[in-house]
């Protein structure tokens, strides 16, 4: 089958290849056809190492399509059935899905994945997050996909698989904004829209999008944000809206430690500063001990929106259908699989929302 091949950690371009295998599924196993998958930002970082990716691997986590077959044992799904990938699924059964209630940071799958599942001339081929949504043909346990409903166009169903999730989830899950809130949003790509438009969603009062680049910045007035600026501006905006106090909420949705500086900077005593963006692992943010205390800011990570897919997908989904988050303009570009070099590279400059590859 076909399927875009990462050769090397910091490749530049992935490999088009035709003559990729996939096993069958086991017991307890899916295969899905893809029909969609959106590049993200993070398959930028898995090639150049920032979220650490053995290589060679499949890049892709963030797919929609159709169960091709089902192993022994599925009762979830079946053939034919329209499903939503998920790139870290919960098992069910461990601390963090019962006793804790933290879904998304279950790790079973995440240690334990579907291993030799792509292959190609004999050699494995890894997958990134245990998905590899760059391909004709993904096997994944049944655990990592979520049926929805077949009137759901595809194309659409597959940004919520990773960005909508992660950047809505970081707003609405993690963060709780409330209504009648002042929110600042550094970084104006696909999660940071979904941060925004999952900040509208919550009934915040203001919304700032902070980014330097001003086309992204006009994106973000469309998606609901109320201001838009530039690093340079942002004091202006602070000052004007919060009386230079400080917001109540920040999303930091790059993964810099400059930008999570000044997103903690940029909260008021009190507030909650949430990071979204995945950040290097040597790379480090500096905090005062005073600081911390004097303060008493929440500062808390935000993985994959600290959702539970298996009912948070329905709810953006529902949201979509009522018109209320708006997915149809995240998609910037329709590709094919040949050409998501130029997808690659269109977005690693920032000018865009979200592309969707077609198969």
């Amino acid at each position: 089958m076909l399927a875009a091949i990462l050769r090397n950690t910091g490749d530049d371009t992935l490999e088009v290849a035709d003559n990729v295998e996939l096993i069958d599924p086991g017991p307890g196993q899916v295969k899905v056809k893809i029909t969609h998958t959106g590049i993200c930002h993070s398959d930028l970082s898995a090639m150049n190492g920032t979220i650490p990716q053995a290589a060679p691997a499949i890049l892709g986590h963030e797919g929609a399509g159709i169960i091709d077959a089902v192993g022994d044992g599925v009762s979830t799904v079946k053939e034919g059935d329209h499903v939503i990938v998920v790139w870290s699924p919960p098992c069910g059964h461990c601390t963090f899905c019962t006793g804790r209630k933290q879904p998304n940071l279950c790790q079973t799958f995440m240690f334990n994945p579907i291993m030799g599942k792509f292959s190609q001339d004999g050699t494995p081929i890894d997958a990134m997050a245990g998905a590899g949504t760059f391909a004709e043909y993904t096997v994944l346990p049944a655990e990592g996909v979520v049926k929805i409903d077949d009137d759901i166009p595809l194309d659409v169903a597959s940004l919520i698989g990773c960005g909508v999730m992660t950047g809505a989830g970081a707003a609405i899950n993690t963060a709780g904004i409330t209504a009648g809130s002042s929110v600042v949003v550094y970084g104006a790509g696909g999660v940071g829209i979904s941060a925004i438009q999952g900040a509208k969603i919550a009934g915040a009062a203001e919304i700032v999008a902070v980014d330097m680049n001003e086309s992204k910045l006009d994106e973000a007035k469309a998606f609901g944000a109320t201001h838009a600026v530039t690093p340079d501006d942002f004091e202006a905006a602070k000052a004007e809206i919060t009386g230079g106090e400080g917001f109540d909420y920040a999303l930091e949705c790059i993964g810099n430690p400059v930008t999570m500086r000044a997103s903690y900077d940029a909260t008021r005593r009190g507030g909650t500063t949430v990071i979204v963006g995945v950040g290097k692992m040597d790379e480090v943010l500096a905090l005062s001990a005073f600081e911390l205390f004097f303060n008493e800011k929440t500062l808390v990570g935000s993985y994959y929106g600290g959702t539970d897919v298996r009912s948070d997908f329905h709810k953006l989904l529902r949201l979509y259908k009522a018109g209320k988050l708006d997915l149809e303009r995240m998609i910037s570009r329709r590709l094919k699989i040949d050409e998501i070099n130029d997808g690659l590279a269109e977005l690693k400059t920032g000018n865009v929302v979200r592309q969707v590859i077609e198969f």
